[in-house]
């Protein structure tokens, strides 16, 4: 471009126009311009490779309006349909699944749910392992579909809440302390056995304690002595035949007889015995046997 310089005059003046003594280009020339070129290329290819790697990610992660992938965003939540894996922690109000589908948690080393507080403090952990499952917390429960408590266990006590308590072991159950129920039976065409190797064998209750066998007899064997004590009342053997067979017996009755018939006696410590029967009562007699 070249720019010219004008003189003004007035009319009737000749003045001489004086020639173009400077010329200025304006505009990019050389290697300015190819480097400025090349650039611009440059910025064209990056902003393709951009905008089809963007397509690219979009297309393989599954994204849409409604979410990304398997992950879906409703208005409830978040919902996600199939397996999915969590390398860090997860955080979440509520987990639940399809109403068609059960939830599975599952983990090559365990699996570990915590319950936190407002100070970030775990008040109740539930842990799966290989080997076992731990629940640590102030009381664990364990209740019916219709919201009745089967099993809770605290620090205190341990209650079963069923109306049957039912053990399949061969060896029974084994407790270390006292226990207290209403009922103990067996299932039916089975002994049932009251067992202490090594102690005794106490059954308290308030009112009364009921041995009842339907369709079989009962048996207690004791090393020791067996104790039947009434604090208030008397002890009653109600039945056709009561047989005390090791029962010591008294001398025989005289040369002759052939009744047999023997009372029995008891001793001042408690013990019974035979003595022959006769007129009237031959305890005092046979007395020696409490000695």
């Amino acid at each position: 471009m070249v720019r010219e310089q004008y003189t003004t005059a007035t009319e009737g003046t000749h003045i001489e126009r004086p020639e173009n003594r400077h010329v200025y280009k304006i505009g990019i020339y050389g290697w300015r311009k190819r480097c400025l070129y090349l650039f611009v290329l440059l910025l064209l290819i990056i902003l393709v490779v951009n905008l089809a790697l963007t397509i690219w990610i979009l297309k393989v992660m599954w994204f849409s309006p409604t979410g990304m992938g398997h992950l879906r965003v409703t208005k409830d939540g978040l919902r996600l349909e199939g397996e999915s894996e969590f390398l860090f922690p997860l955080y979440a109000k509520e987990i639940h699944s399809r109403v068609d589908s059960s939830l599975l948690l599952q983990s090559t080393q365990n699996v570990t749910v915590n319950a936190r507080n407002s100070e970030g403090e775990v008040t109740g952990r539930l842990k799966v392992g290989p080997k076992m499952v731990e629940v640590q917390s102030q009381q664990f429960q364990i209740s019916s579909s219709n919201g009745k408590p089967l099993f809770t266990v605290d620090e205190k006590e341990v209650v079963i809440g069923t109306d049957k308590l039912r053990v399949t072991g061969p060896e029974g159950a084994l407790f270390e302390h006292s226990v207290e129920t209403p009922l103990v039976g067996a299932d039916p065409f089975q002994d049932l056995r009251l067992e202490s190797p090594t102690r005794s064998l106490s059954m308290d209750a308030p009112r009364r304690v009921h041995i009842q066998a339907h369709a079989g007899k009962i048996e207690v064997l004791s090393q020791m002595d067996i104790v039947f004590h009434s604090s208030d009342g008397m002890l009653v053997l109600d039945a056709e035949t009561v047989c005390l067979p090791k029962l010591v017996q008294g001398t025989w009755g005289p040369s002759g007889s052939s009744q047999r018939l023997y009372e029995i006696c008891v001793c001042p410590d408690g013990k019974l015995y035979l003595s022959v029967a006769g007129v009237g009562t031959t305890c005092q007699e046979n007395s020696h046997i409490c000695l």
